[in-house]
C-alpha cells in the first residue's frame, strides 16, 4: 500500500453497477466493477452511509480516512460513449470518494472494513455533494464545509474560497450601495485602428478594485458621452482594465459611430457591470467556435484560455480579406495561428469561404459549437445546425445584432413590491410601439433596476421575466427550445409580445 496521507483513488459501491446498466443498456456491459478507475469495490457502503473523516481499518493492519468525494471527469463520457454522462455521478450522488492513508498495510478480496471513528456524522459524501455541486451557493453550508479539517486540499479550497468571494462581496455591499456599483469610471488610455471598420479602445478603471479578474468572453455596458448605452464583448482584460473592438455599423443607432468618431484618449465613460457572457461547456470534449469579422471579439479570449489549459479549440474565422490591414488584432490571431489546429482562417478575397455545412459535418464526438457573426451567417449556422439534428445543449449562439422590431403589442406588467403590509402587487399597462422593445418601454417606465439587462441582444438571459399569460414571438437564444415551448418566461430585450401579453417582473 501507499505511504501515509497519499491518497488512494475512489472506491465504488458495488450497488451502483446494476443501477447505470439499467439506466443506460446500451453501454450495460461497460458498467463492471473497475470501469470508473477505483481501486476498491465496497459492498453495503455508499455516498449515504459514509461521511467525510470517517477512520475505518481493512484487514489487519491498513487504516484509511475519507477525505473527500470524487469530482467526476470528461473522460468518463469517453469511457462509457455517452455524451454528457460524467455529471450524473454527482447528480446522482454515485462518484465514489477518496481516501487518506494513515497507517499502511495490504489489502486482500473479502476483507472486512470496520468503521473505527466517525467525526463528522451529519456530513455524508451524498450531503457534501449536495453543496459541492447542485446548491453551491449556500453561504452558512459553505462556511461550515471549509472548516472541516479532513477534507482534502481540492474540496477544502472550493469551500473556502466560496467563503473568501462571499465576504468580499459584503465587504463591497457595505462600503457603497448596491446601486453605485452598477457604473464605474473609466478613461480611455488607447484607441488604435485595426482595420477601416474596427477600432479598438483600451479602458482603465479611475478607482480599480479588488480582486479584478474577470472570465473570458464576459460582456460589459458602456454609457456614452452621447447618453448611448450599449453592451460589447470584451476581448481581454480585467475588471479594472480591459480592451474592446468595436466595428463601424453603416445601419446602427449611432453607439459605433460616437466611439469612431467622437470619443478620444483621456475621455471618461461609464461602465456598467460586467457580465458573463459565453456559457462554459465543461463536459464537452471539444470546443468549436466560429466567428464572422467582429464576432471575433466575443472568442479570442476564450479560445486562448482553452488552449493555455490543454483543451480542444478551434477558432473558424471568417474576414473579406487577410491582408495585413483587414484583419483585427492581428498579433493575437497570427499568435493562435501558430498553435496547431487552433485557428482556420477563411478569406472572402482569396476564395476561401466559410462553409458551416462542411464544419458541421466534420465535428468530432462530443463537440460543442459556439457561434458569432453577421445575421446572415447566424442564420445560416442556425438552419444547418437544425437539420443536422443538433440541440441547444450542442450549440450556443452569441448573437451581437438583433431584429427586435415588429407588430406593436399591449403588455400588462404585475410589478411586485415589499410594503409594511407584505408584498403587494401593481399592473401597469404598457404599449410597445413597432420599433421599441418591451424592456425599453418598462425601463421608461418602471427604471433600470426594475427590469435589468446586460447583452440587449437576447444572449445572456439576465433581462428574462415570467410570462404569465399570452403568446410571445420568441427571439434570441438564452431561452432552450424546451422553455420557449412551456411558454413560462420571455426575453423582452428582444421577444415580442402577440396582440395582448401579462407578464411578472
Amino acid at each position: 500500500m501507499r505511504e501515509a496521507d497519499v491518497k488512494v483513488p475512489s472506491p465504488d459501491c458495488s450497488a451502483h453497477y446494476p443501477s447505470w446498466q439499467a439506466e443506460f443498456p446500451s453501454a450495460a456491459a461497460l458498467f463492471a466493477p473497475g470501469a470508473f478507475g477505483e481501486n476498491l469495490v465496497l459492498g453495503r457502503m455508499s455516498e449515504r452511509s459514509v461521511c467525510i473523516g470517517d477512520v475505518v481499518e481493512v484487514g489487519p493492519e491498513l487504516r484509511l480516512q475519507v477525505s473527500l468525494p470524487r469530482q467526476p471527469c470528461f473522460k468518463l463520457n469517453h469511457r462509457f460513449r455517452i455524451k454528457d454522462f460524467a455529471p450524473n455521478t454527482w447528480r446522482l450522488s454515485r462518484t465514489g470518494w477518496y481516501y487518506r492513508v494513515l497507517r499502511p498495510g495490504s489489502v486482500r478480496a473479502g476483507d472486512e472494513v470496520r468503521l473505527v471513528e466517525r467525526r463528522h456524522p451529519t456530513w455524508t459524501i451524498e450531503r457534501v455533494q449536495e453543496y459541492l455541486h447542485r446548491d453551491p451557493g449556500n453561504g452558512p453550508m459553505n462556511e461550515e464545509l471549509a472548516s472541516i479539517p479532513e477534507f482534502g486540499d481540492e474540496c477544502a479550497g472550493a469551500f473556502r474560497r466560496r467563503v473568501a468571494k462571499q465576504r468580499a462581496k459584503e465587504r463591497r455591499a457595505e462600503t457603497a450601495a448596491e446601486e453605485a456599483l452598477q457604473w464605474r469610471e473609466f478613461r480611455i488610455v488607447e484607441k488604435r485602428r485595426q482595420t477601416p471598420r474596427v477600432v479598438s479602445f483600451i479602458l482603465e478603471a479611475t478607482e480599480p478594485v479588488e480582486d479584478p479578474e474577470l472570465a473570458p468572453g464576459s460582456h460589459v455596458k458602456l454609457r456614452l458621452g452621447n447618453g448611448l448605452v450599449r453592451n460589447y464583448s470584451v476581448v481581454s482584460g480585467s475588471l479594472n482594465r480591459f480592451e474592446l473592438g468595436v466595428a463601424l455599423a453603416a445601419d446602427g443607432r449611432g453607439a459605433s459611430r460616437h466611439l469612431h468618431e467622437a470619443a478620444a484618449e483621456g475621455d471618461v465613460v461609464a461602465v456598467g457591470r460586467f457580465t458573463a457572457g459565453v456559457p462554459r461547456a465543461p463536459s464537452a470534449s471539444n470546443h468549436v467556435f466560429v466567428a464572422g469579422g467582429i464576432g471575433l471579439t466575443a472568442f479570442l479570449a476564450l479560445v486562448e484560455k482553452m488552449r493555455d489549459v490543454h483543451l480542444s479549440a478551434t477558432l473558424h474565422y471568417a474576414v473579406r480579406s487577410a491582408a495585413a490591414g483587414d484583419v483585427p488584432f492581428r498579433d493575437r490571431v497570427d499568435a493562435l495561428a501558430a498553435r496547431d489546429g487552433a485557428l482556420v482562417l477563411y478569406a472572402a478575397d482569396a476564395g476561401r469561404r466559410l462553409d458551416i455545412g462542411k464544419i458541421v459535418a466534420s465535428l468530432p464526438w462530443n463537440s460543442q459549437l459556439y457561434f458569432c457573426g453577421p445575421r446572415r451567417m447566424m442564420d445560416e449556422a442556425l438552419r444547418v445546425t437544425r437539420a443536422a439534428g443538433l440541440g441547444g445543449r450542442e450549440v450556443h449562439f452569441e448573437a451581437f445584432e438583433a431584429d427586435a422590431s415588429g407588430d406593436p403589442f399591449e403588455a400588462v406588467v404585475v410589478k411586485k413590491a415589499a410594503t409594511a403590509k407584505g408584498e403587494e402587487e401593481k399592473e401597469v399597462t404598457l404599449q410597445v410601439g413597432a420599433e421599441e422593445t418591451l424592456l425599453e418601454v418598462m425601463q421608461k417606465e418602471f427604471g433600470v433596476d426594475a427590469a435589468p439587462s446586460s447583452c440587449e441582444v437576447g444572449n445572456c438571459g439576465t433581462c428574462k421575466i415570467r410570462l404569465v399569460a399570452g403568446q410571445v414571438d420568441h427571439r434570441g437564444t438564452a431561452l432552450t427550445e424546451d422553455e420557449k415551448k412551456a411558454a413560462g418566461h420571455m426575453l423582452p430585450c428582444v421577444s415580442r409580445g402577440v396582440g395582448r401579453i401579462v407578464v411578472e417582473i
